[in-house]
Order: C-alpha cells, then sequence, then structure tokens
C-alpha cells in the first residue's frame, strides 16, 4: 500500500508531469534543497542529468523529485541496446527512500534506513526514472539524501558480473575477452582478504599490471616494480583464493573509483587457455606473458 502522501505525488505525476523542471549546470550534477518548496506544496520536481557519471545531493527533502537519468548523447546514446545505471549512496546520507518509477507504477529501490551501507544498486534505464520521496520526519535539518550514479551499455555489461550477476565461473571465451576489455586486467597473488556489510575486499600484489583504469592499482616504484591495491566482490560470492594460494589472473570492472572483480582464473590455467587460443587464432587480443 502506497502511503497518502506518495499516492498523492503519482497521481500528480500523472496528470502533469511537470511540476518544475531543471538541469544542473553541467548537466552531469544536482544541488538542491527541499526548503525552496513552499510548505503546503507537494509538487514532483523534474531533475534530468544528462552525464554518463555524477552525482546528486538533495539538502533537507521535502515532498518527491523525479530523477531522468539519460545517456550521453557522444557516446553511449549512439551504442545501441539498453543502458544500465547504478547508484552509489554516499554514508551518511538520509531523508528519502528511493523508487524507480515507470507509468505511475512504484518499485521500492533503497529505503532509507540501508542507505547508510553505501552499497551500489543497478537497474536498467528501461525499468524507470528515480522517484525519490521524502521520508516523513519532524526534523528535517540534519537530513541530506546524496548518491553517485554512473551510466553504461550493454557492451559493459559482462563487467558488472560481480555487482549484479551471480557468482558463477567464467567461461573460457569470457576470460579471453575480459583480458582484452576490462577496466583491469593483472597477474599477482592475494595478500589479505577482509568482510564486512555484505562486501569481500582483497588486498592483492600485483607482479603485471596490463591495464588499468582510474589508477586503482598503486606502484611501490624500485626496480622489481610492483602495484597493489584492493579488488572487491561481494561476500556471497566467497573468495575462491587465499593468502599464499598463488597466482591469479584478475580482471574486473572499475565503479566509483572502486575496483570490482570479474572472471579471475589461476594463472596458470588461463596461460594454458591463452596459449591455446593463440595457436587456433581465436584470442580476441594479445598481451605479453613473458
Amino acid at each position: 500500500m502506497l502511503s497518502p502522501i506518495l499516492a498523492y505525488l503519482v497521481a500528480m505525476l500523472l496528470l502533469c508531469r511537470v511540476a518544475s523542471s531543471q538541469y544542473s549546470s553541467d548537466q552531469c550534477s544536482w544541488r538542491g534543497s527541499g526548503l525552496t518548496h513552499e510548505s503546503h506544496a507537494r509538487d514532483v520536481e523534474q531533475v534530468y542529468l544528462r552525464c554518463s557519471q555524477g552525482s546528486l545531493e538533495w539538502l533537507y527533502p521535502t515532498g518527491a523529485i523525479i530523477v531522468n537519468l539519460r545517456p550521453n548523447t557522444a557516446s553511449q546514446a549512439l551504442s545501441g541496446g539498453h543502458l544500465t545505471a547504478c547508484i552509489k549512496p554516499v554514508s551518511d546520507s538520509r531523508g528519502s527512500n528511493i523508487y524507480l518509477e515507470k507509468g505511475g507504477e512504484l518499485r521500492l529501490l533503497l529505503r532509507e534506513q540501508d542507505q547508510a551501507l553505501g552499497q551500489v544498486h543497478c537497474f536498467g534505464l528501461q525499468e524507470g526514472a528515480l522517484f525519490v520521496e521524502a521520508a516523513a520526519h519532524q526534523d528535517i535539518s540534519r537530513k541530506i539524501t546524496a548518491f553517485q550514479y554512473e551510466l553504461f551499455s550493454d557492451r559493459q555489461g559482462a563487467e558488472l558480473h560481480s555487482l549484479t550477476a551471480p557468482c558463477q565461473p567464467c567461461a573460457d571465451a569470457e576470460i579471453l575477452l575480459a583480458v582484452c576489455t576490462s577496466d583491469f586486467a593483472a597477474r599477482g597473488s592475494i595478500s589479505a582478504v577482509e568482510e564486512k556489510e555484505g562486501e569481500s575486499a582483497m588486498s592483492v600484489t600485483l607482479s603485471r599490471l596490463y591495464r588499468q583504469k582510474s589508477r586503482v592499482f598503486s606502484s611501490g616504484g624500485g626496480r622489481a616494480r610492483r602495484w597493489a591495491g584492493r579488488v572487491k566482490m561481494p561476500l556471497r560470492c566467497g573468495v575462491r583464493g587465499a593468502p599464499g594460494g598463488g597466482e591469479f589472473l584478475f580482471t574486473g570492472t572499475v565503479r566509483f573509483g572502486e575496483a570490482w572483480l570479474g572472471c579471475a582464473p589461476r594463472y596458470k590455467d588461463f596461460l594454458k587457455l591463452y596459449r591455446e587460443a593463440v595457436e587456433q587464432g581465436t584470442n580476441p587480443c594479445h598481451i605479453d606473458t613473458e
């Protein structure tokens, strides 16, 4: 059952859907305040964001806002297929419940009390816009709803293996493609594992870094150049290797400045697979395995 306020807002949305329309100055991020609404108003403000990534900050939430995420017309809009959006609340985000709205129907995406976990939540843009409704609080002075968002195309869907898909081993073809297309690809070992708040975080030491995005791994310098960093995965997947358990090929995606694990076979297994693909001429790209 929808709350009376929520039912009213949805009804107003269906009737006009144009209460207030606003673009952020850079069309990537938006910052607004519920204090700009009149005390008796229950309007639904429209927010339009047209970037592949950005942020939203809503101070002193009252009423509701609809956040319309749109692709960057220079790249993603022309890529074809569906787009996926991921949002990550900041650790002190509160004051609102977040829904997906389509055709006047609402589906709960993220409750107010769950936002402090800071976990990533993903959905297809075809599932609807974000409907952010202020929760009922007598004191809104300390309430700020804030999150980051990122958009990506179906061609990047395989990189979300660890964020949205069940924890399944990668097929041979997926491993070979992951080396070529993932946000990072590296050879290394697990030095420590930490588990908390539904996530596993592996501290890794890398002997070879083939590619990385956003500098998620840092170099220790010296002649024997090595890199170190942290790679995350959902706790439910379990870490299939232990500290000191040999070398792996780590591949995955970078989301919100963090490395998330995708395909991660043992390096000796990958090496055998890669060499067979080279002999057969089926390797999608070349990497230096020496």
